[in-house]
């Protein structure tokens, strides 16, 4: 069996110690020199010739963090790592995963084309925003399901009259998945945006009177589509409307929305760190997944036995 070495990038030190110490190991020694001009210089500071190595980097904002992650996997091929393997927590660019107009670039074949063309190994990631991004690699791609953490969270709230809805259309699939676990019924908040990061009108699809409702999405950004879909929710008599979200962005306006609407808690992983506080956030670790799913990589066992 190959030694398993686990480094981190800046954007995901914290997680990254996290998974280490639930592996059963200390983070690498990795310096990322940056300088005059802040351009960054990831150099290893212990030998990894031989081993299987894991870089663990989550692409959110600002693009650095891709670049930062792709210099990495090129310093750990040329000493003559065995494999280089990504662990991505959140994989940026997702949501351009297709060309929705014409003349518009499909940011989630760039970001594939890119990690393989370093040299990657195989990919680790979690809850992509579209699960068919995986068609985009020619390298094994281990797609991880956040609903193994969370899941287990919401049925400790003992809630009752249970229902789960979806923020937008495209959302259903990932809602029906995660409410087949309770075996309960869901609805949908169908939205009509004029642009980006702006709803012109929302309604919702199914009845919540009486209901405790958990909203299922994979990414918060700005937040303006689940608290909208938060307060017309309660407005059609739900008891509580919840959010389970697994990459927290929060971008801008996205903690004071949070903190003014209806949403009773909203519930996120730490695949991106939160920017600030907020009593309404709670956080859940997906370390010891990212760590046992590591481990039966290393090990050839099932990946997909984590979470089915």
């Amino acid at each position: 069996m190959k030694q398993v070495k686990i480094f981190a990038g800046n954007a995901s030190h914290d997680l990254a110690e996290r998974i280490a110490e639930a592996y059963g190991t200390q983070l690498g020694d990795l310096s990322i020199q940056r300088f005059a001009d802040m351009e960054l210089g990831p150099s290893f500071n212990e030998s990894v010739r031989g081993c299987a190595v894991f870089l663990i980097q989550s692409t959110n904002p600002p693009a650095e963090n891709l670049m930062e992650l792709m210099l990495m996997v090129d310093a750990a091929k040329r000493a003559s790592a065995h494999s280089v393997n990504i662990v991505m927590p959140y994989y940026g660019y997702a949501r351009q995963d297709r060309k929705d107009k014409p003349r518009v670039s499909i940011g989630a074949k760039v970001v594939a084309d890119f990690i393989q063309s370093v040299g990657t190994s195989r990919l680790m990631t979690c809850d992509l925003h579209a699960g068919q991004i995986q068609g985009f690699f020619d390298i094994p791609v281990d797609h991880l399901d956040g609903a193994t953490v969370s899941a287990p969270y919401i049925k400790s709230l003992n809630l009752e009259n249970l229902i789960f809805a979806s923020p937008d259309v495209g959302g259903v699939v990932r809602t029906r998945a995660f409410a087949k676990k309770f075996g309960a019924e869901i609805v949908v908040c169908d939205k009509m945006r004029l642009r980006a990061n702006e709803i012109a009108s929302m309604q919702v699809i199914g009845d919540v009177t009486g209901m405790n409702v958990v909203l299922v999405d994979d990414i918060v950004d700005t937040a303006g589509t689940i608290c909208k879909a938060a307060d017309l929710l309660m407005e059609r008599g739900a008891l509580s409307v919840r959010a389970v979200i697994t990459h927290p962005l929060l971008s801008g306006p996205a903690h004071d929305r949070i903190r003014e609407s209806a949403l009773t808690e909203v519930i996120v992983s730490d695949t991106i760190p939160l920017r600030q506080e907020n009593p309404k956030i709670r956080v859940i670790s997906l370390a010891d997944l990212f760590a046992a799913a590591i481990r039966n990589v290393v090990t050839h066992e099932s990946i997909s036995s984590l979470f089915v």
